[in-house]
């Protein structure tokens, strides 16, 4: 099935994804040993929260054509499909060798990579006049994470 999506059920799930992001990196935070990437993971959980407040806001200030549905749903099921899709496509039970400093931050990086393909798709499925200019916002804020991680991970080397 083909589902056309506009810019509002976009920011919902990266929303979604970004929450997903703040668990994943709390939890990793948890498990590893080293007191430096424990700090670094707890930021990036913060850096997730943000952007999730981040793209709230950018819903919050959509136009009424870039909000508008693109399908009909009575049913109110749209909802349910985005929350489902945002749950298992980044960050779903992602399991971490915590042992390593270099392997959880590698890991950080494959999981960042994966929210971006996930997005890139996303942006083809949003019309222009529905905000597809609000889905590279999205797509820019999470290249920022891999920089920010990558710069990390050089450092350990």
């Amino acid at each position: 099935m083909y589902h056309k999506f506009n810019a509002k059920e976009i920011l919902e799930m990266a929303a979604i994804i970004e929450k997903n992001g703040h668990d994943f990196y709390k939890k990793a935070a948890e498990d590893v040993k080293d007191a430096d990437i424990k700090i670094f993971l707890l930021e990036l959980a913060e850096m997730e929260l943000k952007h999730e407040v981040t793209f709230q806001e950018m819903k919050a200030g959509l136009t009424s054509k870039e909000k508008a549905d693109v399908v009909f749903d009575p049913d109110d099921e749209s909802a349910l499909y985005l929350q489902a899709l945002a749950d298992t496509r980044v960050f779903f039970e992602k399991k971490i060798d915590t042992s390593s400093a270099q392997e959880v931050l590698k890991e950080a990086i494959v999981a960042e990579k994966e929210s971006i393909v996930f997005y890139l798709g996303m942006r083809d499925m949003v019309s222009d006049d529905a905000g597809k200019a609000k889905i590279n916002g999205i797509i820019k804020e999470e290249m920022s994470h891999i920089q920010i991680i990558s710069t990390k991970l050089l450092a350990l080397n």
